[in-house]
């Protein structure tokens, strides 16, 4: 792939070193992902509890941790097109503060699925906060280091991988309420720090149009749904993932609750360790190829995984490494935003390539939880897998490595 550098609108020349306030921002806005992420994951670890106690069906229960991947996606769209024209310094804190809200209303929730699907539909707020991280670190960083550096502000997503590990252990040891309260203080105090600590790019350009009009404009760039789609698969695949792969593993695995999420979030964490190896490879190959490479691998384990292998080595093997190459693709798409959106237009581009993505994760849950209550299989939900991510890998070689900037 070719592609032309985007250059920060205060100067005409990429910086000569990468300054001390880009790091300090790219760790808070790693941070606040993290943070955010384990409150938007909240009720799909505790998927089988809620199922258990208010003795819903699989498609319920599919649905149910569905509904905040869902919301989290669409909300993406105007959070990113708001951080274009507000800034991340404003944006963070108000995320943040907002999604408390939602996770203090699941201890009055949680006895009754409608109001459960309520507060899961507030609670996708916090999964917004991918689109105001990227414009964000994109601004700080030079073209050159953006991929390594989107990569790692990428690995915030195992928030989703500390929230399957640590939720259902804490609410076994501490009472269900206890991760509730533990998430909303971690959040309020994430709000504070980011008031003092995260600071927009001096001199970044701050677009003049409405909100509608600039997310149309992202809207008319073919790149945008070009990269929406292959994130669709990527980040979608990961996430959904997450949040199911506990139900999964119970289900097909008879696993306890408990050795559900500790392999849950095995996968998630590998997934995130994998994000900013894609962007580092982003910045020395065409970062077309490394997505069209961890999609291969992906289509061909997902055709192993369709054969039921055994738990150990043959599945764990499977799906650890669809994880990492997942977690690679998702580096290596977030590269090519970096590269090839207009720098006014990351964040609007940016929240229509994450909310494609975020819907790429809602979908596969509830195919997989209505298969598997007609068929009591997953292997067609597997295969589907594999026959998507065979597509993302030809149309990655096929036009994406030849795409290149709206500068170029």
């Amino acid at each position: 792939m070719t592609a032309t550098a985007q250059r920060p609108a205060a100067s005409g020349a990429e910086p000569a070193s990468i300054p001390a306030a880009a790091w300090r921002n790219l760790a808070m806005a790693t941070l606040g992902f993290t943070i955010n992420f384990w409150a938007w994951n909240l009720i799909g670890p505790l998927g089988p509890t809620f199922g258990k106690d208010l003795h819903l069906s699989s498609a319920a229960q599919s649905l149910l941790v569905a509904v905040p991947v869902l919301v989290g996606a669409l909300g993406r769209v105007p959070v990113g097109a708001l951080t274009d024209k507000l800034g991340a310094r404003t944006m963070f804190p108000l995320v943040s503060f907002l999604t408390i809200i939602p996770v203090l209303l699941l201890i009055p929730a949680k006895h009754s699925l409608p109001a459960l699907l309520a507060v899961g539909f507030l609670l996708g707020l916090g999964g917004t906060t991918f689109a105001i991280g990227v414009p964000l670190v994109n601004s700080w960083f030079p073209a050159a280091k953006r991929g390594m550096a989107i990569g790692v502000f990428g690995m915030g997503m195992g928030g989703t991988a500390l929230s399957a590990y640590s939720t259902p252990r804490l609410s076994k040891a501490h009472g269900l309420d206890f991760p509730f309260l533990l998430v909303a203080g971690l959040l309020a105090a994430y709000g504070l720090l980011a008031l003092l600590l995260v600071g927009d790019r001096p001199g970044r350009p701050v677009p003049a149009e409405p909100l509608v009009r600039r997310l149309r404009a992202a809207g008319r760039l073919r790149v945008t749904w070009e990269l929406s789609a292959l994130y669709a698969v990527g980040f979608g695949g990961i996430v959904a993932f997450g949040v199911y792969l506990p139900t999964y593993l119970k289900n097909l695995y008879h696993l306890s609750q408990t050795d559900a999420g500790t392999k849950a979030a095995g996968f998630a964490l590998l997934a995130v360790l994998f994000r900013p190896i894609g962007g580092w490879l982003s910045d020395r190959v065409a970062p077309a190829l490394v997505a069209a490479g961890g999609f291969a691998l992906v289509a061909v384990l997902a055709v192993v995984q369709a054969f039921d292998p055994a738990l150990s080595p043959g599945a764990t093997v499977s799906l650890l490494g669809i994880a990492a190459a997942l977690g690679t693709t998702a580096g290596a798409v977030f590269a090519l935003v970096a590269q090839a959106s207009p720098q006014a237009q990351v964040g609007s581009v940016t929240g229509i390539v994450g909310a494609v993505g975020g819907l790429g994760g809602f979908v596969p849950p509830l195919v997989m939880g209505a298969v598997y209550g007609a068929k009591h299989s997953y292997s067609i939900g597997l295969m589907l897998l594999a026959d998507l991510a065979l597509a993302a890998m030809v149309y990655g070689v096929a036009r994406m490595r030849v795409t290149r900037t709206a500068e170029g």
